[in-house]
């Protein structure tokens, strides 16, 4: 793994460089600093357990985008490292103990949801209880250390390739310097395999379990519904009865399908941009290695700030698509208005049906309301 140092370019093409970066690093900043505040701000988000971990995220994404990305943007655009080589090693290794918390706080995420959806409710409030919480939080920001500033600061990472390092620095010149951080083929196996190869098999096994619980779920309630549209109709001519139960049927079969869809679309959406944005530099961290360095710097690059824009992207996968959270930002952008405020929980309910408040019922909406709508509270 190396840092990147591009060729020189030409101005319009480092302006344009210069704005994207900046715009990525822009948003990064604001949108996971708007869900910390959202949380801290709103009572009911504070209430559901997956938003601490929500934060956690948010909060390791702040990091990356304010002490990772900024001197990654001027060694990228100035094509020089000015900061010394002690502060090269301290910026490599927040950049691998951030990023490799940002994906085990994902992974959290995953299993957080598993356990909701495809347990029990009893055996979720056993398993995910605060301390857990707690603990499984605190292994997300301690278990990177490992990867990162311990073998970093004592150089593991470059034990038989101290040569190639010193070679890569010279390259350009004696009077150009280059924060190179690259790595030997343990290290390199080793970091990829705890910061994002486990963590991308948990993820993929937790949705793939959610997904296909809550589509028997979805087939559940539609069997409900329909035995309880044939049980309540009233007597009539027997020609509109039966139109009526057609339409009735073919109106929960569509209902059903567009759910199945969300749901299908949600969980490929979340998948899909974790593994476009880290995927490319975890493959290209292992394969470096095993032939000899040989990566052009600019795929490197490229790879590295693919990886960063997770970071951007996070807070609107997880937070924004929510319908929660995004009562929580309106009232905060617009000062607190009261037409965004949730109705009070003793004023007028729209009566509920007894298939709506069936646990079926409440695991469907659950899971879509975790990443795509509004989280369900227990009935």
């Amino acid at each position: 793994m190396e840092e990147p140092v591009s060729q020189s370019d030409s101005m319009p093409t480092r302006m344009v460089l210069i704005c994207f970066l900046s715009l990525v690093m822009l948003m990064s900043i604001l949108g996971n600093l708007l869900v910390m505040v959202a949380v801290c701000k709103d009572r009911q988000l504070r209430k559901i357990k997956t938003n601490y971990f929500i934060v956690s995220l948010a909060f390791a994404d702040l990091l990356v985008s304010v002490l990772v990305m900024p001197f990654g943007a001027i060694e990228l655009v100035h094509q020089h490292w000015i900061y010394g080589e002690t502060f090269c090693l301290v910026r490599t290794s927040l950049d691998v103990l951030l990023t490799t918390a940002s994906i085990l706080n994902l992974c959290c995420i995953a299993l957080d949801r598993y356990y909701a959806i495809c347990c029990q409710p009893l055996v979720y409030r056993n398993k995910m209880t605060p301390m857990r919480v707690a603990l499984m939080i605190g292994g997300c920001w301690v278990i990177p250390t490992f990867i990162s500033f311990l073998p970093i600061m004592q150089g593991w990472n470059s034990i038989g390739i101290d040569h190639v390092i010193e070679e890569r620095r010279h390259s350009e010149g004696s009077n150009s310097t280059s924060c190179v951080f690259m790595v030997n083929k343990p290290y390199a196996l080793t970091c990829s395999v705890v910061a994002f190869y486990i963590p991308l098999v948990l993820m993929v096994l937790a949705y793939q379990r959610i997904y296909v619980t809550a589509r028997a779920h979805a087939l559940q309630i539609s069997m409900l519904q329909r035995a309880g549209g044939a049980g309540g109709s009233s007597p009539g001519p027997s020609g509109v009865a039966a139109g009526s139960s057609s339409d009735s049927a073919d109106h929960q079969r569509n209902h059903r399908m567009r759910t199945e869809t969300k749901a299908a679309k949600t969980l490929c959406i979340i998948m899909g941009c974790f593994c476009l944005c880290w995927a490319p530099f975890f493959i290209t961290n292992v394969v470096d290695p095993f032939i000899d360095y040989t990566v052009p710097d600019k795929l490197w690059a490229a790879c590295l700030w693919l990886g960063y824009i997770n970071s951007m992207l996070n807070p609107i996968l997880y937070a924004f698509l929510n319908k929660s959270f995004r009562r929580a930002f309106l009232i905060i952008l617009c000062c607190g208005r009261s037409r965004y405020r949730r109705p009070s929980i003793l004023g007028p309910r729209a009566p509920r049906t007894a298939t709506q408040i069936t646990s079926s019922t409440h695991v469907l909406r659950a899971c879509w309301g975790c990443h795509g709508d509004v989280n369900i509270p227990e009935s």
